[in-house]
């Protein structure tokens, strides 16, 4: 018996559970698993196949092949609206996520203090917006994994470090509940040159999107609306 965590838009179409209870033997491959819930909950069964949901294993994402053991930590991955995480890792001055608001100046400052070579800022701040996709928003929610969310941050911040010509990457995400007007995620990118600078932020926020275990869960007078994607 193996435990799945549930996210996002699977936990609504699992009658609103957080894990599943699968009977998996130890040392069975994942493609088992998707034979189970199948059989269980055949809407999710059918996007995984499709590849819309994805099947992790020890915050790593799995093949059919991929083997479970007891004792692995095993989730279902929605596709990821961009995010966030519960705990500092890495640098904590340059990869945090938090609940609470972020001060824009502090940040700049942060990112100006680690060189002097420092000639070019560019920043991304994204914030909470009252319509979304031709409807009214009240306000946000934003759901993550914690511990892969962390994981994917840093490596996007290494990866900009290595493959452009900058100084420094910050990039701060919150989660929970966010109101219409509040800040969500900054990015903030450093370089000798404008130019790099830009291409550096640009690149990290469309990765951050792209890689990031979060959901997001808009609020809207029709009710509740889970975010596939974003642009």
């Amino acid at each position: 018996m193996i435990t799945v965590r549930l996210f996002g838009m699977t936990k609504m179409l699992a009658g609103n559970q957080s894990s599943l209870s699968l009977n998996v033997a130890n040392g069975r491959p994942v493609k088992e698993l998707i034979e189970h819930i199948l059989t269980r909950y055949p809407t999710i069964g059918e996007l995984i196949q499709k590849k819309k949901v994805l099947v992790s294993v020890n915050q790593e994402i799995a093949q059919e092949e991929t083997v479970i053991r007891d004792n692995d930590e095993v989730a279902l991955l929605p596709p990821f609206a961009g995010g966030t995480g519960l705990e500092q890792i890495h640098d904590g001055q340059f990869v945090r996520v938090q609940r609470e608001d972020f001060s824009i100046d502090r940040e700049l400052d942060l990112v100006r203090s680690r060189s002097k070579r420092i000639g070019g800022i560019a920043t991304f701040l994204g914030i909470a917006r009252d319509r979304s996709r031709g409807r009214a928003v009240d306000g946000i929610t934003f759901e993550h994994y914690e511990g892969m969310a962390q994981r994917k941050l840093c490596e996007i911040r290494e990866r900009a470090l290595k493959e452009f010509d900058i100084l420094e990457l910050l990039i701060i995400h919150r989660y929970g509940e966010i109101a219409i007007g509040e800040n969500i995620v900054l990015i903030i990118a450093g370089a000798e040159h404008r130019a790099d600078a830009f291409r550096a932020c640009k690149w990290a926020i469309d990765e951050l999107k792209q890689i990031t275990p979060i959901w997001k869960l808009e609020h809207t007078p029709e009710g509740e609306v889970w975010v596939e994607e974003h642009p």
